[in-house]
C-alpha cells in the first residue's frame, strides 16, 4: 500500500456492526467492518461472519458503532449480501419487544422469522430446482455452481466455497435463489399443494361475431357438442368462471364431445387453484350487501376505533363476520395506500377464506405460513416489503413479515390454541404479538370468535378493548338444535350400540334418509387409548417418555403421540404371560371400524393427524366431503375449525367427558369454545342443524351452557373462579421446565432453582412438581410456576428471572440441566 493510500485510510472511521445470528445466544456478537465496505453497511442488512473456528453464517445487522467489544478481539465481517436492508427498523422493535416479553434470545426470533434462505449458513445444502431448463443467462461462477449441481445432487455453502476458491460466495448463491434455479434442502418437500380444477375457455377466435356464428354451423351436425357450447355461454352470462364440472353438468354433452371441442382447439382447458371448501358461498357472490346486524357491527367496530385501537367482535357461529372484515379490509385498500394482515388459525381456513377475499382484491393479496415452500416464503417476504401485497392472509408466523405501512390486522377465531407457539423458542402468541404489532405501526386491531378467550372478553368489559357483539347467524338462519344424551343412562337401558346412543343412531338414520351429512366428533385418535392386562395391570408405556401406548389398527402398531415411538402390538402379557389383554379405552379409528359395522353401505371418512400425514390427506378429505362423496366424517378437534359445509345438518359429539376432565385451569373454558365451535359446524345454510351430545356428566354446567349457547355464563362462571384462585387475567403466569436425563439430578436442580427463586419472590413461586407427563424423549421434567398479581412489576420479575437462570446455568453442579420458559403459557 503506498502512502497516499495509507493517507486516505487513516482518515476513515473504523465501524463495528452488532449482529444478530440465527442462533440462540444470550447477547449478540460484534464485528470489525473492512474500511472498503463502509459505505454499503446499514441496519437491516444480511453480512457473512465467522463464528467459532469454522462456521459462516449470514447474520443480521441490528447496530452500528464505533465502539469495539471491550472483551474480545473484533473479527472483520467477510461480506454484505444485501444491496437493500430485508428487515425493517420496526422489525427489529418487534423483535427486541418478543426477545424481552417471551425471554428468549434474538437469534431464537431471527431464527423463527426469516424464510430459510435469507439465513444460509455454511452447512445448508443447496440442490438445483428440478424445472431447470438452462435458459438463463448466467455468469460464470454461477455456471460452475449449476454444472457442479447438475452432476452431484447437492452441494453445502462450504462445498461452494471451496469450488469457487473463495469465502464471498454469499452473493452469488442469493443470486441464484432470486433468479429460482436453487433450493434450499430442508424446504424442498412442499406438505401443502393447492386444489387444481380445470376451467373451461372459449378460444379467443370466437369472441368475433361472425367467427362465432360459423362455428354454430359447423357444429349443427355434431348436436352433443353443440349442447356443450350453448352450455358454455349460457354459464358465461353470469361473469363467473366456468368450470369444467359445471359445464358437463349443465349441458349434458359427455366427456367424448367435451374432448372434441378441446382437440379443435375450440375449448381452452386451463388448471387454476380452488378452494378445497365451502364451494357454495352464495353470501360471497361479486358485489354482496351486508345484512341489518353486519352493517350495525360494521358501524360500532368503526365507532371504536376512533377511541381504541383494539376491537372484539363477538359474533355466533355462522353471523358473517368473514364478510364485516372484508367491508373493513376494503376501506383500507381504497382509502390509504396501507396493508393488511389477516390472521388464521389453520392453514384448511386459510384456503377458504383467500378464495373467498380474492375476489375483491385479486392479486395483491399473498399467503403465507410454514407449509410453503421456502421459494414462495421468499417472494411473499419481498412482496410485502416492497408493498406489491396490500392483503396477506396467514398463520401465526406472518406477524414477522416486512410491513411497510400496516393498518388494520384481523385475527379471526382469536381463542384458538394454534396461536400459541410452543416449541421451539420462541414461544409466542400470535394474537397478543399482532396487538404489539399494531401499537408499533399504529394501525388498528380487530379479534373475532364466537367463543372468545376469557382475557380478551375481560378486557373488553373493562374497557380496554371496544366491543362489538353479532347474536343472529347470516340468513336468518336458527342455531342448531343440540340435545344431551346421558351414556350412563343409554347403558343401563341396554339402548347403546357399540359407542352411539339411540339418539345419536336415529338422530344419523334421518340425516342419511335425507341424504345430508354428518360430522361424529371424538377428541382421541387411534384405535384404543391403551392396552392392558386384565390378570397383572401391565400397560405397554414409551421406552422414551411416561405415557401409554396408543393401538394404531391401520398399522398394527402401538404408537406413542409424543416423540413418535412405534412398536409392533402386544397379544401375549411380557409381565405374567397371561393372552388376556385387553383394549381400553377408544379413538376415531375405532369409531370408524364401529361405524362401517352399523352402516356398511354409508361412505365413511376419518380427519385427524393420522389420515392427514400424506401430501394432500387434509384437502382431500375435505374436498371428498364438499363434493359430498362422503357421508359421514370422524375427526378430532380438526373438525372444529371453521369448515364451511352447505350439506351438514348433524354432530355428534360422541364422548364430551374426555374434553372436561382434562387437569388444567383453561378445561372449562377450552371445552365450551371447542364443544360450541363443532356444534356451530350444523346447519349452516338454510335448515335447522341438529347436534347430539353424548356424556357421563350429563349435567355439567359447561355442558348445558353449551346447549344454551350461554358464553356469558360460561364466562361469569369461570372469571369468578379465576380471581378466586388468582389465575389470567388477574395474575400473569410464566411456566419455567427444568429438564434432565437423570430424575435425581433433576430432583436436586429444579429443587435448588425453586429455593432460589422462592427467596427473591415469595408465595409466587409454586413448585417444583412434576407436570401431567413427566418424561419427554428420555428427558425427565420438572415444573415450576411463577404467578404474579396485576400488581406485581412483571418486567422486573423477569428481569430476576433471567439473571437468576444464567447464574443457575452457569453452576458447574448443574450443568447438563436444561431450563426453559414459557411466558403466558396458554
Amino acid at each position: 500500500m503506498n502512502s497516499f493510500e495509507n493517507d486516505i485510510f487513516a482518515e476513515r472511521e473504523t465501524l463495528f456492526v452488532e449482529v444478530i445470528l440465527p442462533l440462540s445466544l444470550a447477547k449478540n456478537y460484534t464485528y470489525r467492518v473492512p474500511f472498503d465496505l463502509n459505505d454499503q453497511i446499514a441496519i437491516g442488512k444480511r453480512v457473512v461472519v465467522q463464528f467459532g473456528k469454522h462456521r459462516i453464517y449470514t447474520a443480521l445487522i441490528s447496530a452500528i458503532t464505533t465502539v469495539p467489544p471491550t472483551v474480545y478481539e473484533a473479527k472483520y465481517i467477510i461480506d454484505i449480501v444485501d444491496a437493500e436492508p430485508v428487515i425493517t427498523p420496526t422489525q427489529l422493535k418487534f423483535w427486541n419487544w418478543m426477545t424481552n416479553y417471551y425471554m428468549c434470545n434474538e437469534g431464537d426470533v431471527m431464527a423463527a422469522a426469516l424464510p430459510a434462505s435469507l439465513k444460509l449458513a455454511s452447512e445448508t445444502i443447496l440442490i438445483l430446482r428440478e424445472d431447470y431448463n438452462g435458459d438463463t443467462d448466467l455468469t460464470d461462477k454461477e455456471e460452475i455452481i449449476v454444472n457442479t449441481l447438475k452432476q452431484q445432487e447437492k452441494l453445502t455453502v462450504n462445498d461452494v466455497s471451496k469450488l469457487l476458491g473463495q469465502k464471498t460466495v454469499y452473493p452469488i448463491i442469493n443470486q441464484l435463489l432470486d433468479k429460482e434455479l436453487i433450493l434450499v434442502a430442508e424446504e424442498v418437500v412442499q406438505k401443502y399443494k393447492p386444489l387444481l380444477k380445470s376451467f373451461v375457455i372459449l378460444n379467443d377466435f370466437y369472441s368475433d361475431e361472425e367467427n362465432l356464428k360459423q362455428l354454430f354451423n359447423v357444429l349443427d351436425k355434431a348436436p352433443k357438442q353443440l349442447d356443450a357450447l350453448l352450455g358454455y355461454l349460457k354459464l358465461t352470462k353470469s361473469n363467473l368462471p366456468v368450470s369444467k364440472e359445471q359445464l358437463l353438468a349443465e349441458s349434458n354433452c359427455g366427456q367424448a364431445a367435451f374432448k372434441a371441442l378441446t382437440d379443435k382447439d375450440i375449448f381452452v382447458v386451463m388448471k387454476r387453484p380452488v378452494s378445497r371448501l365451502a364451494a357454495h358461498d352464495e353470501e360471497f357472490s361479486a358485489n354482496f350487501e351486508l345484512n341489518e346486524g353486519q352493517q350495525k357491527a360494521l358501524a360500532q367496530i368503526n365507532q371504536h376505533f376512533e377511541e381504541k385501537e383494539v376491537v372484539l367482535l363477538h359474533g355466533v357461529t355462522a353471523s358473517g363476520k368473514t364478510q364485516v372484515y372484508i367491508k373493513l379490509i376494503e376501506k383500507i385498500i381504497q382509502n390509504t395506500d396501507g396493508q393488511v394482515l389477516f390472521l388464521l388459525p389453520e392453514i384448511a381456513l386459510t384456503t377458504q377464506i383467500v378464495e373467498r377475499i380474492k375476489r375483491y382484491f385479486g392479486n395483491s393479496i399473498g399467503v403465507y405460513h410454514s407449509k410453503f415452500n421456502n421459494s414462495e416464503r421468499v417472494e411473499i417476504w419481498n412482496k410485502v416489503r416492497t408493498g406489491a401485497f396490500k392483503v396477506i392472509l396467514g398463520a401465526r408466523s406472518a406477524v414477522f413479515l416486512p410491513f411497510q405501512h400496516l393498518k388494520l390486522i384481523v385475527v379471526d377465531e382469536e381463542h384458538e390454541p394454534s396461536y400459541k407457539q410452543y416449541d421451539p423458542a420462541p414461544r409466542y402468541q400470535a394474537r397478543d404479538a399482532a396487538i404489539y404489532l399494531g401499537y408499533l405501526h399504529q394501525a388498528k386491531v380487530v379479534l373475532g370468535s364466537a367463543t372468545p378467550s376469557l382475557e380478551s372478553y375481560y378486557n373488553a368489559l373493562q374497557g380496554k378493548y371496544g366491543l362489538v357483539e353479532m347474536k343472529e347467524r347470516f340468513g336468518g338462519v336458527q342455531l342448531p338444535n343440540q340435545q344431551v344424551v346421558s351414556i350412563s343412562e343409554e347403558t343401563k337401558k341396554k339402548t347403546m350400540s357399540s359407542y352411539f346412543s339411540s339418539v345419536l343412531i336415529k338422530d344419523i338414520d334421518l340425516a342419511l334418509s335425507k341424504k345430508e351429512q354428518i360430522v361424529l366428533f371424538q377428541n382421541r385418535r387411534g384405535y384404543a387409548t391403551i392396552l392392558i392386562c386384565a390378570t397383572c395391570g401391565y400397560t405397554p408405556k414409551c421406552v422414551n417418555c411416561d405415557v401409554s401406548l396408543t393401538y394404531h389398527k391401520s398399522s398394527g402398531k402401538l404408537h406413542c403421540h409424543y416423540c413418535g415411538y412405534q412398536q409392533s402390538s402386544v397379544n401375549i402379557c411380557p409381565a405374567c404371560g397371561s393372552v388376556h389383554v385387553e383394549q381400553k379405552g377408544f379413538g376415531t379409528e375405532r369409531i370408524e371400524e364401529e361405524l362401517r359395522l352399523l352402516y356398511p353401505e354409508v361412505t365413511i371418512a376419518r380427519l385427524d393427524m393420522d389420515s392427514t400425514r400424506t401430501k394432500n390427506g387434509l384437502q382431500q378429505i375435505l374436498n371428498d366431503f364438499q363434493e359430498k362423496k362422503t357421508d359421514i366424517l370422524i375427526g378430532t378437534q380438526m373438525v372444529a375449525k371453521g369448515l364451511d359445509f352447505d350439506n351438514l345438518s348433524l354432530i355428534g359429539v360422541i364422548n364430551a367427558d374426555t374434553l372436561l376432565g382434562y387437569p388444567d385451569f383453561r378445561a372449562y373454558e377450552r371445552s365450551f369454545q371447542l364443544l360450541a365451535q363443532v356444534a356451530g359446524r350444523a346447519g349452516r345454510r338454510a335448515d335447522q342443524g341438529n347436534v347430539c351430545i353424548q356424556t357421563y356428566d350429563a349435567e355439567n354446567r359447561i355442558i348445558r351452557q353449551v346447549v344454551n349457547n350461554d358464553y356469558v355464563g360460561m364466562y361469569n362462571d369461570e372469571i369468578t373462579e379465576r380471581e378466586k384462585f388468582l389465575y389470567p387475567p388477574f395474575s400473569r403466569m410464566i411456566f419455567l421446565y427444568v429438564k434432565h436425563k437423570d430424575s435425581h439430578v433433576l430432583d436436586h436442580a429444579a429443587l435448588t432453582l425453586a429455593n432460589i427463586l422462592k427467596a427473591k419472590f415469595g408465595k409466587r413461586v409454586l413448585g417444583p412438581e412434576q407436570p401431567l407427563i413427566s418424561r419427554v424423549r428420555n428427558l425427565y421434567i420438572k415444573q415450576i410456576i411463577i404467578k404474579a398479581d396485576k400488581h406485581t412489576a412483571i418486567q422486573k420479575v423477569k428481569d430476576a428471572l433471567r439473571e437468576t437462570l444464567t447464574e443457575f446455568n452457569a453452576t458447574k453442579e448443574f450443568k447438563g440441566v436444561f431450563t426453559q420458559i414459557d411466558v403466558d403459557p396458554y
